[in-house]
This record gives C-alpha cells, structure tokens and sequence, in this order.
C-alpha cells in the first residue's frame, strides 16, 4: 500500500523495531530500513534485510549510493519516515537540522510526513534539552507516539521506555492510510496563541500561550483533508502547514479576521487565548517609569466566539463551533456556563495549573464538553488531543448531515 521508511537508531528498544517492521507488513506496506551506526550495535541489518527483502541502508557512503544520491531518491519515493526508537541524539539533529548520516540527512530531504517514537532514560526525556527539541519538531508538524512508562534498560522505572510495536505500527497505518473523513473538503478556521494589547511601543498587556494546542489542531485539520486557516497571535513557534496563515497581533485584529473568516467556513476552532481587556489609550512613546504607581484603564475586547455564535445561529447552515475554556478553578462548572452562555457545540476546557497541561508545553490535558456528553483526556501530547477534538467534530458533521438528509 504505501513504502515507509524505518529508521533505526541506537536504543536497547531497537529490537522492538523488528516487530514494528513485521507490523506494517502485515498491513500491507512496504518497509526501507535505515540504521544509523550505533543501532547496529544493538541490531544486525541483515536481520531487516531478511524480513524487509530490500537492502539495510546503514550509511551514505556505501559503493554506488553516493552516485545515486540515494537519500534523495528515497525521500522523494516514502509516504512516510518513522523513527524507532528515535534517541535523544538524533531528535537534537533532526531539531537543529543537523545532516552527519543517512537518516538525518533523508529527514531533511523528505516531505512526506514524519513520525517519531521516542525512547530514553527518563531524565533525559524530561531535560530541558529534550523538551525544547521536542518542542521544535512538533511545531513542523512532526507526529508522535509517546514513550510508555516501566522498566528502562538502565535499570529505573519511569517514563522514557519505547512504545509498543502494535501501538507504533497503528500510528503510522493512521498517517499513510487515512480514512474517509467529514473534514474532507471542508473550510476550517483554527485560531492559536495569544494577542498582544499595547500599552506603550515597549509593554502590552498578554499571555503566556505558545500556540502549539491551536498550531496542532490547524495540523491535524490540514492532514485529514481540510482546507485550513489559521488565525495565529504572536508566537515564537513555527506555524504548522496549511492552506492560508493569517498573523494578528491584536484582540481586534483577530476578531475581524477570523469573523471574515467564518463567513465561508464549516467549523471554527477557537484555540486561542483572545486578552479579555485591553487599554483604552496605547501611549505613543514608552511611558517613562517614576516612583508613582501607574494606572491602566481597560476595556473589554470583542468577545469573538460569542458573535461567532451569534452569527451561526442566523446561518441556514451553522458553524460547527469550539471554543476553549481555559481555567484556574471550579473547571468544569465554569466550561458547562461558558458552552451555553457561547451557543458553542463544544467546548474544551483545561486546567493551566495542573502538570503538563496549559500554556507553553507539549502536552495537554482537557475535557471535552458537548450536548452529547464529557470526555476527559488524561495528560497526553497535544496532536493527541487535537485528534480527539477533531474526532468530535466530525461526529457533529456527520449527525447534521444525515438530519438535512432525512
């Protein structure tokens, strides 16, 4: 069905990377394996040469690849490059665009979509080094399969182990088969980061958002066949790709965008955080500081969810409408109000307290609230949960149009 190329590197879980290559046959795909040096330590390519049927790429300078320029011919030909187990070191090349051997130098080259599994020692997994990296990757749409937690080779116990081959194998069936989906064809507006209000040309008033819960939405979105605009606020992270990008920096500015937008849209995901106040007046000059406290006076900005519901209701054919609820406390309470208050079909709200949820990490946490019921997500990363929120809509999608079709 599909030719994805399976790349090996220097963990104790390479084993499992036998079993994940048996796995994808057994589905019907075509297997390239490319082990970087350390993995055949742990492995022996002509373990993959004999299940594979094809050549063990081990490195760029084997007799004839190099006049071939292989890596390129490759790159151009796979549906799809998945790492595992992907170590630490080979995250911090593909992050850095670092190209010293074949695998990292056909990650550059290809454009066919990515999926990594990661595996270390869990210290290592949550270094600052890591994350960043992570960070990195998954900002240029890079997908993941999460590294499960248990017994590592080095002898803790924690979170840092290879997934398991079935689990791997299924991610990488959903990439380069995937299925018939209601977003398909459709106009989505996906809203992501936060917005700026400025005091002066020096300070504003904003938030602590990255972007990465709406660029990961807007991605997900774009994969499953969408045509995707993203609204995205001020943000250092790379935005995903999509069909249109359209950057704002302002409350206001992001309310007109998004509501011209929406005018030809079926779903609007509203993932960003949107300052409820901003100054009345924004000081030409930088507001000299003085030992006398300084008074701000704020106003409201426009509340852009509440006119997109608003504007749906006076459709023929409404939006599809999710909003986020972002919350300190009384979580669910507050998210059930904001969803009826909002006419939202659903809305998704997340504690930006709690560990590994929130603003600025790779993972999130959240509740999904609709008419139809809750679903909590325990802490996951953020394409998973972009996942489940689209798996949502396209519930809603589904059930109005077999109700316009009775």
């Amino acid at each position: 069905m599909a030719l994805i190329a399976l790349g090996v590197t220097g963990g104790i879980g390479a084993y499992k990377a036998v079993e994940v290559c048996r796995g994808l046959q057994k589905r019907g795909h075509d297997v390239v394996a490319v082990m970087t040096r350390a993995a055949t330590r742990f492995v022996g390519p002509i373990t993959f040469e004999a299940i594979t049927r094809r050549p063990v790429i081990t490195s760029q300078w084997n007799p004839g690849a190099n006049a071939d320029i292989e890596h390129i011919a490759i790159a151009d030909e796979i549906a799809l490059l998945l790492v595992a187990p992907c170590t630490a070191n080979v995250i911090g090349k593909f992050a850095n665009g670092i190209a010293d051997d074949f695998l990292t130098s056909l990650y550059l080259a290809t454009q066919a979509p990515v999926l990594i599994a990661p595996a270390m020692n869990s210290n290592m997994l949550a270094h600052d080094a890591v994350q960043r990296n992570l960070q990195a990757l998954a900002a240029r749409g890079t997908r993941f399969v999460d590294p499960g937690e248990g017994y590592l080779a080095c002898g803790w116990i924690g979170k840092g182990r290879l997934a398991e081959p079935e689990e791997i194998v299924a991610a990488a069936d959903r990439i380069v088969s995937p299925r018939d989906s209601m977003l398909r064809g459709r106009r989505v507006v996906v809203t992501a980061g936060p917005t700026y209000e400025d005091i002066d040309p020096v300070r504003y008033v904003g938030n602590r958002s990255s972007g990465r819960m709406g660029y990961a939405i807007a991605a997900a979105a774009h994969t499953r066949g969408a045509n995707v605009t993203l609204v995205a606020g001020p943000t250092s992270v790379e935005a995903p790709a999509t069909d249109q990008v359209v950057r704002v920096r302002r409350a206001a500015e992001m309310h007109a965008a998004v509501m011209r937008a929406a005018e030809h849209a079926d779903v609007v995901i509203m993932a960003a955080a949107v300052a409820d106040y901003s100054p009345v007046e924004s000081a030409a000059e930088k507001i000299a500081k003085s030992s006398e406290p300084l008074t701000l006076t704020l106003q409201r900005t426009p509340d852009i969810l509440a006119d997109l519901g608003r504007a749906s209701a006076r459709r023929g054919t409404p939006l599809v409408l999710v909003g986020f609820a972002a919350e300190t406390g009384d979580l669910l309470t507050k998210a059930r109000e904001k969803r009826a208050r909002k006419n939202v079909d659903l809305m998704v709200a997340n504690d930006v307290t709690a560990p590994g949820a929130g603003f600025d990490v790779d993972t999130n946490a959240v509740t999904i609230i609709g008419a139809d019921g809750e679903e909590a997500l325990p802490v996951q990363s953020k394409a998973r949960v972009a996942d489940a929120i689209l798996d949502r809509v396209e519930q809603l999608l589904k059930a109005r149009s077999t109700a316009s079709a009775r």
